[in-house]
């Protein structure tokens, strides 16, 4: 923004959430530190370092479903899944290169996610639950891998 925004009326984060960010951004840009919104700027840093890691979560629950499928369901196995598979890791990896301090995260959430990735299996496969181990049959480094991809079992 061109403007000089502390001489203005400051937009409320309520209000105007985009504009609000482009004058928070403008303020602390031009040194004008008692005119910023610190509480809000504060919980908004914080809800980033939220969201990088709903992300690791969310990107480790599809790659754990799409190698469980492809594990226990490899007659029906499909092409999408391994693309899948091939993109989730590449995310997981982008975040966890502009992240390193996440980079033990996903194997701290490994646990639950594999819970959640498993109970989602027995739903799409209609497999049922007792056909997909209680504990993740994948290491960190499968998971990892580029190249690992299930044997059927």
């Amino acid at each position: 923004m061109n403007r000089i925004l502390w001489e203005e009326q400051l937009t409320p984060i309520e209000a105007d959430y985009a504009r609000w960010c482009d004058e928070q951004g403008a303020l602390l840009r031009s040194g004008k530190l008692d005119a910023i919104d610190r509480e809000n700027l504060a919980e908004e840093i914080e809800s980033l370092g939220r969201s990088e890691r709903r992300e690791i979560e969310g990107r480790l629950n599809i790659l754990l479903l799409h190698l469980l499928k492809r594990k226990f369901q490899s007659e029906k196995r499909k092409s999408g899944w391994k693309g899948s598979i091939l993109e989730a890791r590449r995310q997981l990896r982008r975040i966890l290169a502009e992240s390193p301090s996440l980079k033990n995260y996903p194997a701290q959430i490994l646990r639950e996610e594999y819970e959640i990735a498993r109970l989602k299996a027995a739903d799409e496969t209609g497999l049922g639950e007792d056909n997909f181990p209680q504990e993740c049959p994948f290491t960190m480094d499968d998971i990892f891998d580029e190249t690992f991809l299930p044997a059927d079992i």
